[in-house]
């Protein structure tokens, strides 16, 4: 059977090939792009069933040898080494063509809230806001700051990918740390919670104009003389839902307008993704419903300059690399554990 599935694997890659040398492809940004995906998602599994095709034909060579020569130790050994790792490509493989979350492609909208722990919850929440946005420069993404304010931070990573690499983020972040007001030396507790919503368009989301109620204020705070002399301030109502969002950081109205819809529609996005999954009775470890906000996903302790993942028992001793957005050997670790779950929801 997994034969089979290897076949299939190396033909549509071939086929993926084949499509993105066609100058008809080529020509159609449209096309060109798609099949770019596709060929980036199927990759990985062609690599491993051309590897698996290759330690076949080496396991199949020595057991011909040994059938007339039984005692020759290299052969034996060359089949014991291929058996192994046949063994271990065949999960490989399997793990590798699991179902991807349809909305790992897309751009995401972060939102970073103080949680418990006073003005220290405040500066925490700046410190994963910088944390974050290190990384997404690191991995090639581009930062947009949408909204600032009171220890609360509204912004969206856009690139190719970037839900697949951010989703792993939200939850509660907790620190331990001695704060910089703190006379006694003592270590305080903090928190504070990060959203990561996929960034969907309207069509995927359709807003009804009539269940929003529109409100526009003068902007309060920083910003130059404009801002604060205009009604260029923004809230969005969603009647329905309750949900509620305010802009206010850009001098346009129209501007911040249209940032709050964005926000919007990816809050709606998320609750009705949270919907659909309590309905289906699915469980996963990574946040993607508002349901699992709440918990505790990671514990950076300044004193001991480690930083452990509750979520898969990872404890890495590179704080202020981390800090800094080296986030990789988590994420890794996280994404490793999601597929497997998926294969084990699929099996």
């Amino acid at each position: 059977m997994l034969d089979q599935l290897v076949e299939q694997i190396l033909t549509r890659f071939g086929e993926l090939e084949n499509e993105l040398s066609d100058p008809a492809v080529i020509g159609d940004r449209v096309k060109f792009t798609a099949a770019s995906r596709a060929y980036r998602d199927v990759e990985p599994a062609a690599k491993l069933a051309a590897e698996y095709r290759r330690v076949a034909d080496d396991a199949a060579g020595a057991r011909e040898l040994l059938a007339e020569d039984s005692d020759d130790s290299e052969l034996r050994e060359l089949l014991r080494s291929s058996n192994e790792r046949l063994e271990q490509l065949e999960d490989e493989i399997r793990l590798a063509m699991v179902e991807r979350d349809p909305n790992d492609d897309k751009n995401v909208i972060i939102e970073i809230r103080p949680g418990v722990g006073g003005d220290e919850a405040g500066l925490w929440a700046g410190d994963l806001y910088r944390m974050l946005t290190r990384y997404a420069e690191r991995r090639g993404f581009k930062p947009e700051s949408l909204a600032v304010g009171d220890g609360t931070y509204t912004f969206a990573i856009k690139g190719d990918g970037a839900y697949s690499v951010f989703k792993f983020e939200g939850g509660t972040h907790r620190v331990q740390r001695v704060p910089e007001t703190e006379s006694q030396g003592r270590i305080h507790t903090s928190t504070a919670t990060v959203a990561v919503l996929p960034e969907v368009d309207d069509v995927e989301v359709d807003v009804d104009q009539n269940d929003l109620q529109i409100d526009v204020y003068r902007s309060s705070g920083p910003g130059g003389q404009s801002v604060n002399t205009t009604d260029s301030a923004v809230r969005i109502t969603h009647k329905p839902s309750g949900i509620v969002v305010s802009m206010q950081d850009e001098k346009s109205q129209l501007q911040n307008r249209e940032k709050a819809m964005r926000v919007l529609r990816a809050r709606l996005y998320e609750r009705a993704l949270a919907e659909q999954q309590a309905e289906q009775a699915a469980t996963r470890s990574a946040q993607v419903g508002a349901g699992e906000r709440s918990e505790k996903i990671r514990t950076y302790n300044y004193g001991e300059r480690r930083v452990k993942d509750h979520r898969i028992n990872l404890l890495l001793h590179n704080l202020d690399g981390i800090l800094m957005g080296e986030l990789d050997e988590f994420t890794d670790a996280l994404q490793d554990d999601e597929k497997r779950k998926r294969l084990e929801d699929a099996a």
